[in-house]
């Protein structure tokens, strides 16, 4: 069992997109996304791996049904793990060009200089004129979450 699906779904990559098409209809009983083959193939692949292992727990699902909960009174900001940023109140400092800027977390976005953003991001573009990831310009290397 184990071998087949990984010939079909290593098989996938090389098939053309009227087959990844059909192979969608055949193991999801519904019409295709419109959308790219890169796209078709990565979901294929989960599904073909899902009929054949089962898909998530019952735990997996609850969990992410609870993190989606958690959001519904946020509608203006993505839907995160919670725990995944700064706690509001956090001041964030950064010197860029030789002054040091300081942007406060709120509950929905950042302050800068008696401005409101509403991504560290955009407070990022304020201070520098240029796109930034938030992440990245505030923290460098130290912003990529490690797991424990």
């Amino acid at each position: 069992m184990q071998m087949n699906v990984i010939k079909r779904v290593t098989a996938l990559p090389g098939m053309s997109i009227k087959e990844l098409r059909q192979m969608w209809m055949e193991l999801n009983s519904s019409d295709p996304p419109p959308y790219n083959k890169a796209f078709l193939v990565r979901r294929l692949a989960y599904r073909i791996q899902e009929l054949a292992y089962g898909g998530l727990s019952s735990i997996a699902v609850a969990r992410l049904d609870e993190i989606a909960d958690s959001g519904h009174n946020r509608p203006n900001r993505k839907i995160g793990i919670p725990g995944d940023g700064p706690l509001p109140g956090t001041r964030l400092l950064r010197t860029w060009k030789g002054v040091e800027h300081c942007v406060t977390v709120l509950e929905d976005g950042f302050e800068h200089q008696g401005r409101r953003f509403k991504s560290l991001s955009a407070a990022a573009k304020a201070i520098t004129g240029t796109n930034w990831n938030g992440r990245i310009f505030f923290y460098g290397n130290r912003g990529k979450r490690k797991e424990k």
